[in-house]
């Protein structure tokens, strides 16, 4: 399957993974997380909006194993984030407070939290679902609304296949990676969607060589 021009978005094997397929999965989503980009864009998008001292709370939906609320933790001592995930077994490593919940209707009232927050999460759904998640985290964002996720092209789909020699990626991981890049978005068409959910101050910016999007949408 080659690198797609369009958004194509398929079913991706961690979904219905095994315990252990998805502990293993997980574990190198956290190292592609670690050295590939997703703590280094989530440090920029973080620092456009709190300084190191300051206190927040920050949802972090389909947080997964939770590295990247640690990360933010970490760089953040007083922030309060809260992982959410469709699958307990996700969340197992996730410390707390953390809870099996559904994106679409997240079990908060409005303004309940500081800041909304995914990383790699929206590209698993259609654009019309993307803007329907976004209107559902406005609702319950005090301050702003961030996302990271995945440029969609060439590069980044073939990055985990050609490195797998030398990292030790799972099979799971290169295949469910060349989905999600297909799945991914350009930078225009991640701000059109914010935009038709009635985010009108979001602005998205391309972060290289990592392949990244970050999202900052002030609610």
């Amino acid at each position: 399957m080659p690198a797609s021009r369009e958004r194509s978005i398929q079913p991706e094997r961690l979904d219905h993974a095994s315990p252990q397929e998805t502990s293993e999965s997980l574990l190198d989503l956290e190292r592609i997380n670690r050295y590939f980009g997703g703590y280094a864009v989530l440090r920029t998008v973080a620092a456009e909006l709190v300084r190191p001292q300051d206190s927040f709370s920050l949802l972090d939906v389909g947080s997964a194993s939770g590295d990247m609320g640690a990360e933010l933790r970490r760089r953040y001592p007083r922030a309060e984030v809260t992982s959410l995930d469709k699958r307990d077994l996700h969340l197992a490593n996730a410390a707390p407070p953390k809870l099996v919940g559904d994106a679409f209707q997240l079990p908060f009232g409005p303004r309940s939290f500081d800041f909304v927050f995914s990383s790699l999460f929206l590209h698993h759904f259609s654009n019309d679902q993307v803007v329907d998640l976004f209107e559902s985290f406005k609702n319950v964002a005090r301050r702003a609304v961030l996302a990271i996720d995945l440029e969609r092209g060439p590069l980044a789909y073939h990055f985990l296949s050609t490195s797998r020699w030398l990292f030790g990626w799972r099979p799971i991981t290169v295949s469910d990676g060349q989905i999600s890049v297909n799945a991914g978005f350009k930078q225009q068409e991640l701000l059109a969607l914010a935009m038709r959910a009635g985010l009108t101050q979001a602005r998205v910016t391309v972060h290289r060589p990592w392949a990244r999007l970050g999202l900052v949408a002030p609610v």
